[in-house]
């Protein structure tokens, strides 16, 4: 009888939310092999990982698979070293590169830091009103 109420739709199943395929870039301070070996075994007990890719030159740590971010974050910090998700991205994506903002000596070659202007519009509105096509004149770095 069960079956063939399912089948009419009197009852329902609840539905579990599938997770997306998706990749995950940290910052994690790695000094040795076995430090990189802990964050690469932390991470890939998680359920859903399909993959873990470290360069300890860069202090990256890159996790593909079925996985929600915040839980890959929680799980790296589990292991006791410092983390942080990747904050930056490559050079040729940012279209302002040269603010002081995006400008970071620490930052690997290529990158640049990842420039949020919502979290400071005010910054955001001094950028902007520098450089105006409207105003050829308004440029104060001239």
């Amino acid at each position: 009888m069960g079956i063939i109420s399912e089948l009419i739709g009197g009852r329902r199943k609840y539905k579990k939310k599938m997770k997306q395929f998706q990749t995950v870039e940290l910052k994690v301070r790695m000094d040795c092999d076995g430090c990189e070996r802990k964050v690469k075994n932390a991470l890939s007990s998680l359920s859903g990982v399909k993959s873990v890719e470290i360069n300890r030159k860069q202090q990256k740590v890159t996790v593909t698979g079925y996985i929600e971010p915040k839980k890959v974050l929680k799980k790296a910090q589990s292991t006791g070293k410092k983390v942080e998700i990747w904050p930056y991205v490559p050079y040729n994506l940012v279209a302002h590169s040269y603010t002081s903002v995006a400008y970071d000596k620490k930052a690997p070659p290529g990158y640049v830091r990842r420039v949020d202007f919502t979290d400071n519009p005010q910054s955001y509105a001094t950028y902007v009103s520098m450089f105006s096509d409207e105003n050829p004149n308004a440029c104060s770095i001239m």
